[in-house]
């Protein structure tokens, strides 16, 4: 069996913890390096349903996107997921903004790579807090056919679009709440930006400035990685499963 701590070692080859931004809280929150394990369940979100997912299949080891312990914790009880962990004999590895910035593999590599762009670029910046890739379209589609290629590609039950009445050919993509880079996709020449979460006022800006938008959602935009993390893991880790959470969610419904 793998240790977690020759897991951390390999992520730190693609994803290295000293490449967070400031605000995280990336990195081995809950248990020990030196454990061993056969078994990993890997998820955007630590949630009860997926604690209990791993419980149930023997795993030791969760490895999430989002940080499981984010703020400073004043109290555990015993509906607190870090309590539940512990209580489970679960460890938590957590590859956040570090996995974001990561050019190499990371969310918007695979984010870009779902929808098939060509010749990608990454700008990111740690101290500026930009995370943005950009790419093009194989051939320009209207903003509704992209929409849909968008709700296609990330398997989106809905999404959000603005319509320009233009073409989109140059995409910007920047995962999760990446409504902030508007003023920088567009001084990149992008038609439209592809995000996980945009405020009012950035899409009115957006409209102003002829930038198309498109909001999949912060699930949908990030739920990318986990997949092609799973494999990476598992290419380099054969004494080690990887398994994908059955159980991860938005819990979010349409109407």
């Amino acid at each position: 069996m793998n240790t977690i701590k020759e897991i951390l070692d390999f992520t730190e080859t693609f994803a290295p913890l000293n490449s967070a931004m400031d605000f995280d809280n990336s990195g081995l929150l809950v248990g020990d390096e030196n454990t061993s394990v056969s078994k990993v369940i890997v998820c955007l979100d630590i949630t009860k349903q997926v604690v209990k997912e791993a419980k149930e299949k023997n795993a030791q080891l969760i490895i999430s996107h989002h940080p499981v312990i984010f703020n400073r914790l004043k109290h555990l009880s015993q509906n607190d997921i870090p309590y539940m962990l512990i209580q489970n004999n679960l460890s938590a590895l957590c590859l956040h903004t570090n996995l974001d910035l990561s050019t190499e593999f990371g969310v918007n590599t695979c984010l870009a790579n779902a929808l098939e762009l060509e010749n990608i670029q990454y700008f990111m910046d740690k101290d500026k807090e930009i995370c943005l890739g950009l790419g093009e379209l194989e051939s320009p589609l209207s903003e509704f056919d992209f929409a849909n290629l968008v709700k296609e590609k990330l398997n989106c039950k809905g999404l959000r679009y603005t319509e320009l009445n233009k073409t989109i050919k140059k995409v910007a993509v920047s995962s999760g709440a990446g409504g902030s880079e508007i003023n920088f996709a567009k001084s990149k020449g992008a038609d439209v930006l592809v995000t996980g979460e945009i405020k009012h006022n950035q899409i009115l800006d957006a409209n102003n400035m002829e930038l198309s938008i498109v909001d999949a959602g912060h699930f949908k935009t990030e739920n990318v990685v986990v997949l092609p993390l799973v494999k990476k893991l598992s290419k380099k880790f054969s004494e080690t499963v990887f398994e994908v959470s059955d159980t991860c969610s938005d819990f979010i419904n349409y109407l």
